[in-house]
């Protein structure tokens, strides 16, 4: 259970571990094909757990005293719940697009909490797809499913390079709108009621230059105080509303 916190062991065993009755609850939204479910004899919500049951019913169930349920823990305030569930694929050639498609493409964030409130921004938005470019870390990284709450796995997801992506939304004749501080319009002057997709980089160094020759609009937030920059999840946050917002919250 605890090797299962290395990045290189999940990828291995192509399982990962999921703490919380939330993200297990998000996970099983999304068809995740839960293994093992360890549980805190004392703690865990015993509806849930019967629910579990009989959609799993081959599932192996633990029960652990809260002494060992804390040893193989990873943070507190799990719920007394840890599923085991196979990690789902992450390809560019997974992703089933609607015709007029909205997509999140994140380049280079590190930040499990960024990464986290994008993938609950996404969720909560019901946007297309994210794509995650040069992405330092694996989807399943435990800081990375608490912060998002599980909707890592409701939203569809690609583990993509940079140069794979650009030909992809080529492919898919998918309008790019690049996050710039320089040479850029206003994002909400933008018309994404197309097939678009919204790029952000990190909050240090911004978008590569490679994507910003690559894509069509360059866009920015208007900065109206002191700072020259916002948090990169909140940015998402409003340029995917002001999106949806045109396209009518559809």
């Amino acid at each position: 259970m605890q090797s299962l916190e290395k990045a290189k062991t999940r990828k291995s065993l192509g399982m990962t571990a999921i703490e919380g009755e939330k993200e297990i609850e998000m996970a099983i939204t999304a068809n995740a094909q839960l293994e093992t479910l360890f549980f805190q004899k004392d703690l865990a919500n015993t509806i849930f757990l019967n629910q579990i049951e009989k959609q799993y019913p081959n599932i192996e169930l633990f029960a652990l005293s809260k002494e060992l349920f804390s040893k193989i823990s990873y943070r507190e305030t799990t719920g007394g719940l840890i599923a085991i569930a196979k990690s789902k694929r992450n390809e560019l050639n997974d992703l089933k697009l609607p015709p007029n498609p909205l997509i999140l493409i994140i380049e280079g964030v590190e930040k499990p909490g960024n990464l986290g409130a994008m993938f609950r921004t996404a969720d909560a938005a019901k946007i297309d797809a994210v794509i995650c470019c040069e992405i330092p870390t694996d989807l399943y990284n435990p800081n990375i499913i608490r912060a998002s709450l599980g909707t890592v796995f409701t939203v569809p997801i690609a583990m993509s390079s940079s140069q794979d992506a650009m030909q992809w939304l080529k492919l898919n004749g998918i309008k790019t709108f690049c996050t710039n501080l320089h040479k850029a319009e206003d994002y909400h002057l933008q018309n994404y009621k197309g097939a678009s997709a919204i790029v952000l980089g990190t909050e240090a160094t911004g978008v590569s230059d490679e994507w910003i020759n690559f894509s069509e609009s360059n866009i920015k937030i208007p900065m109206l105080g002191k700072i020259d920059s916002m948090n990169v999840s909140v940015a998402a946050a409003i340029i995917i509303y002001e999106a949806k917002r045109q396209r009518l919250f559809c």
